[in-house]
Formats: structure tokens, sequence, C-alpha cells
């Protein structure tokens, strides 16, 4: 008798366990068909689909479709963009056997701006501090004013911003389907740069050196004093692009978002970026978007510490450090980055 009922409890289990399953397939086929066509379609931009507030129009009108002469070219321009994403996006598609379907869990990088109709992929070492401020403002209904009198900490708290994985599924469609959707992007290798720099020279970042640094410390430097496997301050470039190709890290799950893909990040293949800014032209980028939204008159976009930045000739300094294998498991972990925002392979990387 206790073994029948041990079995009816395990196939209960099993029951369950499947409903679950066929209930997140559903959830990923919304995501699916949404992805297999979005990406491939240019917007109709006299289609209203009910999404704007009586007597005005959103900011996703007015970029397919500007009334103002000066934001006709910049139109020109983010349509490149835009082609450049799909293309890549087609050729990656064609070549993968790998089918990557979206839940609702891959949308936490997507802040939701209610307002204004706008939804930002933050980016982590691609201005996303200033964004977030930028994203309060326009969302605190006159809460702040100035995005520089927000402390940094501030603008990284979650509740401060809400974000897409917070809706319901319906919502989300609806979100994605009508709102302006936009992120802005940098040269991958000085992105990859910028994080360790940030995370793992600086004092103190000492929950980074805690986390990451023990572990990459413990993981590739032979004969490693004890202070620096309990602290994990003095991290080395190299070892941090060992940590990175080594399949290992892989295994460990999902890379963190500092030194994450743009790709893994905001899933440009599945959700169709109205917009792609780059932190090349952050500056103009950034207020093209604050004109669209019809703010920019009262708001700018924060300028930031050009001295400060990293920038190519300290990104070839860095990779000059590790072997020419590095650099090539490198180049392809974030050759996509690289292929759907339109930059060059570095003259410093020696792929041959």
């Amino acid at each position: 008798m206790k073994q029948a009922l041990a079995e009816l409890m395990r196939m209960s289990r099993i029951c369950r366990m499947v409903f679950a399953t066929c209930l997140g397939s559903f959830i990923l086929v919304i995501f699916y068909f949404q992805s297999m066509f979005q990406p491939v379609m240019r917007r109709n931009p006299f289609v209203v689909d009910g999404c704007c507030r009586k007597g005005s129009r959103n900011a996703l009108q007015e970029l397919y479709n500007p009334t103002q002469p000066e934001l006709s070219g910049a139109a020109v321009l983010h349509q490149a963009r835009r082609d450049q994403v799909v293309d890549a996006c087609r050729v990656y598609s064609a070549s993968s056997r790998k089918r990557r379907v979206l839940t609702p869990g891959d949308l936490k990088h997507l802040v939701v701006d209610e307002d204004h109709e706008l939804i930002y992929c933050y980016v982590p070492k691609v201005a996303c501090t200033n964004w977030k401020r930028v994203m309060m403002v326009l969302t605190g209904r006159g809460k702040y004013s100035d995005p520089m009198e927000i402390p940094s900490n501030e603008a990284h708290v979650p509740s401060n911003l809400k974000t897409l994985n917070q809706y319901s599924i319906a919502e989300i469609n609806h979100r994605l389907k009508n709102y302006l959707k936009f992120l802005f992007v940098r040269e991958p290798f000085e992105r990859l740069v910028s994080a360790y720099r940030n995370k793992f020279t600086l004092k103190y970042n000492s929950s980074f050196h805690k986390r990451f640094g023990t572990r990459i410390v413990r993981r590739y430097r032979k004969n490693a004093t004890q202070e620096a496997l309990l602290n994990g301050a003095d991290v080395k470039f190299k070892e941090f692009a060992e940590y990175l190709v080594d399949p290992a890290t892989q295994r460990d799950g999902p890379l963190n978002e500092h030194w994450q893909t743009v790709y893994q990040l905001c899933h440009p293949c599945h959700i169709h970026y109205d917009m792609v800014g780059k932190y090349e032209t952050l500056e103009e980028d950034a207020n093209y978007v604050l004109r669209l939204v019809g703010v920019g008159e009262s708001l700018r976009f924060p300028s930031y510490a050009k001295s400060t930045r990293t920038t190519d000739a300290m990104t070839a300094q860095f990779f000059s450090n590790i072997s020419t294998q590095q650099q090539i498991q490198l180049y392809q972990l974030y050759k996509l980055d690289f292929l759907m925002f339109n930059y060059s392979i570095p003259s410093y990387l020696r792929l041959d």
C-alpha cells in the first residue's frame, strides 16, 4: 500500500512538472512568433495601432515619419543601423542550429516609461547610469528635473524604474509592439576593458573582488598568495580574459551583466529595436531620443568625463598583454556584437 501511495505521489509530481513545462512553452511560443517576424519587418509609419495619446504624436511616429525637418537626416542614419542588425541576425539565424526564444525573465534589462511610451534596454558600461537618471526624470512626473541631481547609487535601485518583465504577457506584447524601443551600444572590447578597469582595479568595488576576483585568482593564478585568494583585489587582465573564454565559466551560468554581450542582454535578434544609439556619438544620439519624445527643449542628456573614459589606445594596450589565442577566443565571444552594430575588427587584434 505504501509503495503504491509513493508511486502515486511521484506520478503527481511528474504531471505537475509536465504542466509547468507546457505552460512555459506556451509563453515561449508567443515570443517566438513575435521574434520571427518583427526584426525583418519595417514599420509602416502611417499606422497608429491605437497606441498614442489623443491629440498628440508619440516618439515612435516621430521617428518613422518625422515632422521636424532637422530629424529627417537622423532618421536615415538610424534606419541604416536597424538594417545592419537585421542583416546580422539573419546571417546568424541561418548558420545556427539553436532556436532561442524569450521568456519574461529575459526582459529584466528593458526599462519602461509609460508616460512617453519608451522602452530602454540598458547595457552596463554604455552610459547606463546617466540613462537611468534620465529615465527617472521622464517617469518621475515632476519628482526630478535634473538628472545629475540623482545620486548614481539611487539610479541603480531596482524599485526606482519599472522593467518589462514585471508586466503580464499581454502587456509585454502590447508595449513591444507600440512603444519606441532603443538601446545604446559601444565598441565591444572598449566596453570589456572599461568593465575590467571599473570592477577589478578600483578599491571600492570590493564586492566584485570577493565575488569574481577570488574565483579568478583561485582558478588561474599559480602560487597565489593567501591575501590574493582571500580578497581577489588584484586580478590581472590576462586572468580576466582567461576566465571569460574558459568553458567552465560558461557552465557556471550567464556572464555578469557588465561583461555579458549586448546580444544576450537585449536580444536584438528577437526584439525589433527602433533605435540603436552609439557610445561614440552618445550625446548626439541621446538628445535625438529626447527630441523624439518631445522634451528636447527642457531636458538634455548629461555630459560625461572624457578624460576618464576607456579609449581605443588604452584597449589596445590591455590586449597586447594577452595571447593570440585569447584574442581570437574573445573575438569569437563578442563577434555578434561586432557584426550587429557595425564595429570593425580592431587593428591591434592578432587573428592569424
